[in-house]
């Protein structure tokens, strides 16, 4: 068929393996590039992807009539970073708590019926990933901010590496067949690995921590990272969707890209936050 991938470019996962690899460079890129020459502006990568991630589920929403408004959403997830990296926890907390409120009462104005499955799917939208992705600001407002952000997404992406790798030569059980068919133990021990040694490489070479502790962060990142894979897994299913979005070759969309790095965000930033006194 025109425009069908050859087989010879497909992975035994089923995904284009050098569109991925191309991809996945060019994001690292872009994250190095903009996270040390100025905050502000992997801020403002932050919340593009972000925004487009939160895009995706919400149009996913809407194909199943699941009407939740977009405004607000996306309105609460620039609040919630700027006010993670300027004001901190609180401030990230009150923006979340407003967005919430605005988001019911734009809803509330648009008619009764459904308004509790489109309140609570608007709930989640908020929460995830816009919340949990807010904590990129609490990350990166220390000093050493980038440093702790390169530790983060270095060790989350060596989970997705790890795992493929791991998965495509020895998988062989499944891990939730009924959620992730392709997803296997084997897979998990791969990404466990490779999360353990880049996170005591990192955080002993960029933070000056101990080697246990970044094997620590890794063996934490691996357990989120893999949930956070699993829900958006769930969430896909239950839509009736292969992927949110088209948008990253060899990727799918982009919350296919966030869904286990907002869900490690939290752990890392709380591991780092004990482990590593900021200057």
């Amino acid at each position: 068929m025109a425009g069908a991938i050859p087989d010879a470019d497909k992975s035994r996962s089923g995904r284009n393996l050098p569109a991925a690899i191309a991809v996945g460079l060019g994001l690292g890129a872009l994250v190095i590039g903009s996270l040390y020459t100025f905050k502000v502006l992997f801020l403002v990568v932050v919340a593009v992807a972000v925004g487009l991630g939160v895009t995706e589920l919400l149009k996913a929403f809407a194909a199943r009539d699941i009407r939740v408004p977009r405004l607000p959403v996306l309105g609460g997830l620039v609040a919630m970073l700027c006010g993670a990296y300027w004001g901190g926890a609180p401030s990230l907390v009150g923006a979340f708590v407003a967005t919430v409120f605005v988001l019911l009462a734009w809803r509330m104005f648009q008619g009764t019926e459904g308004f509790v499955r489109d309140a609570s799917a608007g709930v989640l939208a908020v929460v995830y990933p816009p919340l949990l992705a807010g904590f990129i600001g609490l990350l990166l407002a220390p000093e050493d901010g980038p440093h702790r952000v390169v530790v983060f997404v270095a060790v989350t992406v060596a989970s997705d590496i790890g795992g493929y790798a791991a998965g495509v030569l020895f998988g062989r059980h499944r891990m939730a067949p009924e959620i992730s068919p392709k997803k296997t133990w084997e897979g998990f021990a791969g990404s466990a690995l490779a999360c353990m040694l880049v996170g005591a490489w990192l955080v002993s070479w960029l933070l000056d921590g101990a080697i246990w502790q970044g094997a620590v962060v890794g063996a934490v990142v691996v357990v989120f990272a893999t949930l956070g894979d699993l829900v958006e897994s769930v969430i896909k299913r239950d839509l009736g969707v292969k992927d949110l979005g088209t948008l990253l070759p060899g990727h799918g969309g982009l919350m296919d890209r966030l869904d286990s790095l907002v869900a490690a965000l939290v752990p890392v930033w709380v591991l780092l936050a004990i482990f590593i006194e900021a200057p």
